[in-house]
């Protein structure tokens, strides 16, 4: 297939090792990884691409999810369920559960998106997670739909609520158990307006406690700020305290 494949290595039997899923019709895998930006750059043979595949996998993810919660939460009400649905579906959480599958390495894309860095940006991976569940809903049922979002989307809710607050958390945990000033600091800004990226580093003393990288400002201090947490707690555990 001409065009931008999956990096080297990155293939469908290697994805679905990662999922968890065999299916039975790879080709519904092919078109989940399919971005338009391939597909439009076919003359001929045009590929099918995954946005129709999205539509079903997100009406699929909010079923599944909501009955998780319902499930699991009965003591909250329908708005504190909503705000919980939110944050673990939302595009942020989602491209979260897709960096730990290393998604954008297996997506499909044209020249266009791969120059300008596509397989990084939280929108398309995180589209691609929801297109996956509408392949493998489409292939297996709503069963296996279900394993696979427990699997990925539901699973360690703890460290994907932590990256999703992550600023409030480090300010928090700054001001309550280390009681030291710390800032962000942006150490790189390139790209057209369009298609800005962003990097930035948690500072405290001269000290980096983590670097974020994102397509906004906030979305790299958001990752930054997640990297400090994870080391910060890490050494208070071992009782080092703020000597990292």
């Amino acid at each position: 297939m001409k065009g931008y494949f999956m990096v080297p290595g990155y293939t469908l039997e290697e994805l679905e090792k990662r999922i968890s899923y065999h299916f039975r019709n790879q080709a519904l895998l092919r078109q989940a990884i399919t971005h338009t930006s391939f597909s439009n750059e076919q003359k001929i043979n045009k590929q099918m691409h995954y946005e129709r595949l999205e539509f079903l996998g997100d009406a699929v993810l909010e079923l599944i999810t909501s009955d998780f919660l319902y499930h699991g939460n009965p003591e909250k009400t329908e708005g504190q369920l909503s705000k919980m649905r939110a944050s673990l579906v939302c595009e942020p959480a989602l491209a979260f559960c897709a960096r730990d599958l290393d998604l954008g390495k297996f997506i499909i894309l044209g020249r266009g998106e791969e120059a300008t860095g596509g397989r990084d940006r939280d929108s398309i991976i995180a589209d691609v997670m929801e297109a996956i569940i509408g392949a493998i809903f489409l292939d297996g049922g709503m069963e296996e739909a279900k394993k696979y979002i427990y699997h990925t989307v539901l699973a360690d809710q703890g460290s994907k609520q932590l990256f999703l607050d992550s600023k409030t958390n480090l300010q928090e945990y700054m001001q309550g158990q280390i009681k030291k000033e710390f800032h962000y600091h942006l150490t790189e800004e390139s790209g057209p307006e369009h298609d800005k990226h962003f990097s930035v580093e948690v500072v405290m003393e001269d000290k980096v406690l983590g670097r974020g990288e994102g397509r906004t400002k906030k979305g790299a201090e958001q990752q930054a700020a997640y990297e400090a947490l994870l080391r910060l707690k890490e050494a208070e555990e071992k009782g080092i305290g703020t000597c990292i």
